[in-house]
């Protein structure tokens, strides 16, 4: 890989009328010595910066010196701000879009205005930086060669365990963002959803609390649940499947290739106090692809 220092980043905005263009600008997602000296840069040259929360990026702004016009672009505004900014770029403006943590896009408006300004050969250039889903899989001890990154759990538990349900078999590390109110409810389905995983929740990165909290899924709830209150954004992690429910030959009675006892596994499960038998038995009913009523009948014979 090579290094490539000082180039102009407007550069490309010469493809368009006016010179326009896009940067994606990634913030901290909690520590301010993050920000990059090039983001820095990008912010003082823009003409306008896009964000979620003109407040808190004004703070940010101020704390780098950097004054600059800031206008609202989040969720509910976006479908009409995003054909504004496009024709403000097709008029030479040169646009930051800035959310409230972290790269822009991941789980945060931007990507109808990105499409929207491709759709107008309008120069997107990214400004890379801060992530909290790269930090927390890295530090995880989880494999990070390859893994799936799916936003926010849904909030509603049907939807929820339905999403837990589709990534069951997937063999690699699973990282998603949930909010503190939440978590509890969201570990308590994915233990039952997909059994006891090795799981690492990341909270309040590279803030003064950091932590990461690392176990099984029964062991990282147990912990949580102690705590009289739940702070701070979370990233969470799951491991991979061990193998796909449908290759495994399980016998009556019997182990699935690599598995320990059907009953030794309910016991685990019932000894780690976070499930009652019959939630043991449900779990490992999904985790070898045999119904419920099979993993009863071979758990009592």
């Amino acid at each position: 890989m090579t290094m490539e220092t000082g180039k102009m980043d407007g550069e490309a905005g010469a493809k368009t009328v006016g010179g326009g263009c896009l940067w994606l600008v990634s913030t901290p997602i909690g520590n301010l010595e993050d920000m990059t000296e090039r983001a820095v840069r990008m912010l003082r040259e823009a003409d306008l910066v896009a964000c979620e929360d003109t407040r808190r990026t004004r703070k940010l702004l101020a704390h780098f010196g950097i004054e600059a016009r800031t206008t609202r672009y989040e969720e509910h505004n976006e479908e009409t701000k995003a054909p504004e900014l496009v024709k403000k770029m097709e008029q030479g403006a040169r646009v930051a879009l800035v959310s409230d943590a972290g790269m822009p896009g991941i789980s945060d408006p931007g990507y109808r205005l990105v499409r929207l300004c491709i759709g107008s050969e309008i120069p997107v250039i990214p400004v890379p930086g801060p992530t909290a889903v790269i930090a927390a899989v890295c530090a995880s001890g989880l494999p990070a060669h390859d893994f799936q990154f799916i936003g926010f759990l849904p909030p509603k538990r049907k939807a929820r365990r339905e999403r837990l349900e589709a990534i069951r078999d997937y063999g690699a590390t699973t990282i998603f963002f949930e909010a503190p109110h939440r978590i509890l409810v969201a570990l308590a389905d994915l233990c039952e959803v997909l059994g006891e995983r090795p799981v690492v929740v990341a909270r309040e990165l590279t803030k003064l609390h950091e932590e990461f909290i690392r176990g099984t899924c029964s062991q990282v709830l147990e912990r949580l649940r102690a705590r009289p209150k739940q702070k701070g954004e979370m990233t969470v992690m799951i491991g991979g499947a061990s193998g796909r429910a449908s290759e495994r030959s399980t016998a009556p009675g019997g182990d699935a290739a690599g598995e320990v006892p059907l009953r030794q596994r309910v016991k685990e499960l019932m000894e780690s106090g976070s499930m009652s038998r019959m939630e043991a038995l449900k779990t490992v009913a999904r985790e070898r692809g045999i119904s419920k009523s099979q993993a009863y009948r071979e758990h009592e014979s």
